[in-house]
């Protein structure tokens, strides 16, 4: 009986080595996110989660996601990169080799995703980033995709409306040395700006560390530059330390932000002084409509506020990856699986998401519009226009 026992228990083990193989058990689909749960930048992690558990949840009550006719479960593996990028790469191959999911949601910064993104494409593992805007992300790396815009087309849009919209010819940039999407898009911004408006016409390019706390001499040589805009491509947790402070200091001019600004917690960290002020974005809250408008409703349900532009393009990364398992379909190879879930969403075509319609390219990147927002002052994002390329 013992040695039947003993046999049994091998079977069983075999059994689940074979199954975890698969992606997953017979019926269940697993899918990584890369994901900042702690850190300096926690709600974006959140927000991204959110997004996950909803559509979890969702498919899960109604029996699953139904593939060629076969429905299987999703189950959602949740692992912190602590918005460090040596915890993003340990994260990637913990998905891929340990987890052994089809395919990952995240990193969503920059900073994160662009190595991750190696480990991804080595390991011919499908991955979309929601929120990553540096070209390098996804460059020469067929496995790897997002969901949103790129900064090369971000800071161009920005200029030409920051110059319509505040008839001005100068500007100042503040951005992080420390974080690869700041001090990109402050560098093409810069470039762009000079490009319509020339030489001089920046007149302070200052910089600060992920750490710092104290901003007064950076804005100083702002201050007295003469500069008549702030562009400020910076996380929210920042820009909550550095509006007011420029505020305390006698700056009253406007300031623009970058996507970066588009967090939940922005009103509370910036104490409300971000009112007025405008940045680019993907997606606008206030005044949605369709299927945006039945997502916010959903998420602000069930976790109780409105679904940031973070949420919203993690959605859309989730969906994207679930319409192309459902368009490749499952073998149960593992790899097989990878290679056809990669082709698939390359290959989708006018994808509508809550965040745009969307056509990849052969870079991974989606075709798509811009949005400028002001936050009003009640703390709300109300859409302003859409930026075409």
């Amino acid at each position: 009986m013992k040695k039947n026992a003993v046999f049994l228990g091998i079977f069983l083990l075999l059994t689940l080595s074979m199954l975890s193989a698969k992606g997953g058990g017979e019926n269940t689909i697993k899918i990584g996110f890369n994901i900042p749960l702690t850190g300096d930048s926690p709600k974006i992690g959140e927000g991204s989660k959110f997004a996950g558990d909803l559509v979890k949840n969702r498919i899960n009550a109604a029996g699953g996601l139904e593939v060629k006719g076969k429905k299987y479960l999703l189950d959602f593996i949740y692992v912190d990169n602590e918005l460090k990028a040596e915890s993003a790469v340990q994260a990637a191959l913990r998905l891929i080799e340990q987890d052994k999911v089809l395919a990952v949601i995240g990193p969503q910064g920059s900073g994160r995703a662009i190595p991750a993104g190696q480990i991804n494409n080595d390991n011919r593992t499908p991955m979309v980033s929601a929120w990553s805007t540096n070209p390098d992300t996804t460059k020469n790396r067929p496995y790897v995709f997002r969901a949103c815009f790129l900064d090369p087309f971000q800071a161009p849009v920005a200029v030409r409306f920051a110059l319509d919209q505040f008839k001005i010819k100068t500007t100042a940039i503040l951005y992080n040395l420390e974080d690869d999407y700041s001090k990109t898009l402050a560098e093409l911004f810069r470039d762009n700006w000079i490009r319509l408006n020339g030489p001089g016409s920046v007149r302070a390019f200052e910089s600060f560390g992920q750490k710092d706390k104290d901003f007064q001499v950076q804005l100083s040589r702002i201050i007295n530059s003469g500069a008549e805009m702030l562009y400020l491509p910076a996380y929210y947790d920042l820009v909550g330390q550095i509006v007011p402070q420029a505020q305390d200091m006698g700056w009253n001019k406007p300031i623009m932000g970058s996507d970066s600004w588009g967090s939940a917690d922005l009103w509370n960290l910036s104490k409300g002084s971000v009112a007025g002020y405008y940045f680019t974005t993907h997606y606008a809250a206030a005044g949605a409509v369709g299927k945006t408008k039945e997502f916010i409703d959903n998420y602000q349900a069930a976790y109780g506020y409105v679904p940031d532009d973070v949420a919203a393009l993690s959605y859309d990364a989730i969906m994207i990856v679930l319409e192309a398992i459902q368009s490749a379909g499952l073998t149960g190879n593992l790899q097989q699986d990878r290679d056809a879930i990669k082709n698939a969403i390359a290959a989708l075509r006018n994808y509508d998401g809550i965040t745009g319609r969307m056509n990849f390219n052969a870079e991974g990147d989606p075709e798509k519009d811009a949005v400028v927002v002001r936050v009003s002052d009640t703390g709300e994002f109300v859409y302003i226009t859409s930026l075409k390329p």
